[in-house]
């Protein structure tokens, strides 16, 4: 079975970088963006969509139509500080997870992790 593909959209390149080598390190093939225009433009393109998506909200220019169709063509967990959380609109939006800053890369790879795995098995009757 080929590597499930995970996307990282996060603008800090430091955070992206080393989120994407521990994903690679676990067996994922893990794509970086720096905003969600970049994915969106991909998600476009692709064939088929990536397993996961990761989204850092941290001064991403993120806007409804954007985010909607993010989720519609996969999971997606986000990752925001006090103000995204603060944001009830934002926090209302189907995620796969959402998960506050601060957080680890290991916590964030053990989540994608669980997510694609849940989406593997799949619903349990």
């Amino acid at each position: 079975m080929a590597p499930a593909t995970v996307w990282v959209i996060d603008s800090d390149h430091w955070p992206r970088a080393y989120l994407r080598a521990e994903l690679i390190e676990r067996g994922l093939d893990a794509i970086g963006f720096v905003t969600l225009g970049e994915a969106l433009a991909r998600l476009v393109v692709e064939a088929s969509p990536p397993a996961l998506a990761i989204l850092d909200l941290h001064e991403q220019a993120v806007n409804e139509r954007g985010i909607s169709t993010l989720l519609a063509g996969c999971p997606v967990i986000a990752i925001g500080g006090a103000a995204e959380w603060a944001d009830p609109a934002l926090r209302a939006r189907p995620w796969a997870m959402l998960l506050r800053r601060p957080v680890t890369i290991g916590a964030v790879a053990e989540a994608a992790q669980r997510v694609i795995t849940a989406a593997r098995v799949g619903p349990r009757p």
